[in-house]
């Protein structure tokens, strides 16, 4: 398969993803939004991940490409290709589904907890930890199975379409770098608005033993095969 991410931010790319999909035979293209890139033709791929980024998914007035997006998104969802978003990719793919995307109580950025739900479609751990890193939450869509929830968020990420289109607030294929990256955009952000940071963790405490990068590999993994196995050959 021939998979062409959309990236929206030049802090936030693809990490792990590329590598497991090259690793599984697949090939990727990328095309950077926030550089003015023209989105691809679905005809031009075989499914589309959305990965993550700092704005919101109303900010179309500072992002005049997010109305590109959401048209290639309305599309995708319709064309039975396979869809994944993360972060912000979720969120437009709630979206583009009719949940309603909101700013949660709290940000939510570091190493947390999330209890699967009893529906839950994924073949995943009842409990696990993951790497977390949003502000805005969205309802779960209609037809949609929930992933699960975390402290601060009541759903981290869905299933659609028989698990054809997936959405994930946590960030899986974060790596040591890519979680470097993200502190760019860094958690005192949300203290200098005045915002409760009882679920917002440190650099050093973000960073400070990189096998939990290693753990969620295998649940990467998982998603991902049964995430593409979803759609027929």
């Amino acid at each position: 398969m021939h998979i062409y991410f959309l990236q929206h931010d030049p802090d936030m790319g693809p990490a792990r993803l590329a590598d497991w999909l090259l690793a599984a035979g697949h090939s990727h293209n990328t095309c950077h939004l926030y550089a003015g890139e023209v989105p691809p033709r679905l005809d031009d791929c075989d499914g589309l991940i959305l990965l993550d980024g700092p704005m919101r998914v109303t900010d179309e007035s500072r992002h005049p490409w997010l109305k590109r997006e959401k048209k290639v998104v309305t599309r995708a969802l319709r064309s039975g290709k396979p869809v994944l978003g993360i972060g912000l990719g979720a969120q437009l793919l709630a979206d583009g589904l009719g949940a309603i995307v909101s700013r949660g109580t709290f940000p939510e950025v570091g190493w947390h907890a999330i209890t699967m739900a009893p529906e839950s479609p994924f073949d995943l751990p009842e409990q696990f930890e993951a790497l977390l890193w949003h502000h805005d939450i969205f309802g779960l869509p209609e037809g949609a199975l929930p992933l699960g929830s975390s402290p601060a968020s009541p759903l981290q990420g869905f299933a659609w379409d028989a698990g054809r289109v997936v959405g994930l607030q946590c960030h899986l294929e974060a790596t040591v770098a890519s979680a470097t990256a993200l502190l760019e955009h860094t958690p005192a952000h949300f203290e200098a608005q005045g915002e409760d940071t009882r679920y917002v963790q440190t650099r050093e405490a973000i960073l400070d033993d990189p096998r939990r990068f290693d753990r969620q590999a295998s649940l990467l993994d998982r998603i991902l095969l049964q995430w593409l196995r979803s759609v027929p050959a």
